[in-house]
């Protein structure tokens, strides 16, 4: 693609990110950068897209249709995250605007991130520590902050994408815990087998496993697929960890499941309506909270930056970007 005036394209970086990638962008680009990572609301988006030719974004700024007939020289929307429902493809291909997301780098840090939330939530970690700041600690006892195993438990995966079968691989291999999962559809013999992992219907799911791990992509579908009804058929022993997005799991249901012993505990990294975080959930105390960090190390928040700009990069200078989503616009 070439840009509509003369001169180098125009870009702007809608959050602040690593100056060596700012670096690297301004070497193609007349780069503005938000340097003071202020969140705009949509119509100071809008305003601040005039005239650009491309936009670098994460999860928070919306790329819908009515932004994209507002910003009309836009030809390039670049995300440096793998979830991409701020986005509208379908509308960014109607319009000829090239559409990206950054996966597969952050794979094996979620995963990471992910067994580790389970792990705090199953053994009560962030509960005994609150406990133990407070100055409480002034006896052992023998049930004291006892939880729930994780080695030899169920692992259930709703989302058997590659996230899911990263984590699915922690639990099977290093920890001896059976698989099980569900997907729209089962995944291929040879990966299923080397992790023992078994397809199960959902419901069947939430009835067997012992730590249950979300990891669908966020859609109008997956809204609110855990709710009430569906934490009623878990195990009252069993622990929720979401690592996926905000809205798949009903925040208000959860929170009164917590509070009720429906279930044991939740480790949450993503909210609705984040980073607004439900109330009823900060009142409860079997429930782990983290900030949407399951991929901030510092060599994948790079890495994640840095595949966003190889894609703006290569739209501009007749390459092909890596991970387009909708790679048909550059043949039009």
């Amino acid at each position: 693609m070439n840009p509509s005036e003369q001169g180098r394209p125009r870009l702007l970086v809608a959050r602040a990110v690593f100056p060596s990638v700012i670096a690297r962008l301004r070497e193609h680009f007349d780069v503005q950068h938000n340097e003071a990572d202020e969140v705009w609301s949509r119509a100071e988006l809008i305003e601040r897209l005039q005239g650009m030719d491309a936009v670098f974004v994460t999860t928070g700024e919306p790329i819908d249709r009515g932004v994209l007939a507002a910003c009309p020289q836009l030809k390039a929307v670049c995300s440096m995250a793998v979830g991409y429902n701020n986005i509208d493809v379908p509308a960014c291909t109607e319009r000829g605007v090239l559409a990206s997301n950054a996966p597969d780098v952050l794979t094996e840090t979620t995963a990471d991130f992910g067994f580790a939330l389970m792990m705090a939530t199953a053994r009560r970690i962030t509960e005994s520590e609150r406990f133990l700041r407070r100055g409480e600690w002034n006896k052992w006892a023998v049930d004291m902050f006892a939880g729930q195993d994780v080695h030899g438990r169920t692992l259930g995966i709703l989302g058997m994408g590659r996230i899911g079968q990263a984590i699915a691989r922690r639990g099977a291999l290093g920890f001896g815990m059976p698989v099980v999962y569900h997907n729209r559809s089962r995944l291929a013999p040879e990966l299923e087998q080397p992790l023992g992992a078994r397809w199960l219907g959902k419901e069947d799911l939430l009835r067997q496993a012992d730590h249950l791990v979300i990891v669908l992509p966020y859609s109008a579908q997956s809204h609110h697929s855990i709710g009430a009804a569906e934490l009623a058929q878990m195990k009252p022993t069993a622990t929720l960890t979401n690592v996926a997005r905000g809205g798949i799991v009903d925040d208000a249901a959860l929170a009164q499941a917590l509070k009720s012993g429906v279930i044991a505990a939740a480790g949450l990294d993503v909210f609705e309506g984040e980073p607004q975080v439900h109330p009823d959930l900060l009142d409860v105390p079997n429930v782990v909270l983290t900030p949407h960090i399951a991929s901030a190390s510092l060599p994948t928040r790079t890495a994640m930056a840095n595949l966003a700009a190889d894609n703006l990069i290569a739209c501009f200078t007749g390459g092909t970007p890596p991970t387009a989503l909708n790679p048909q616009v550059l043949t039009t």
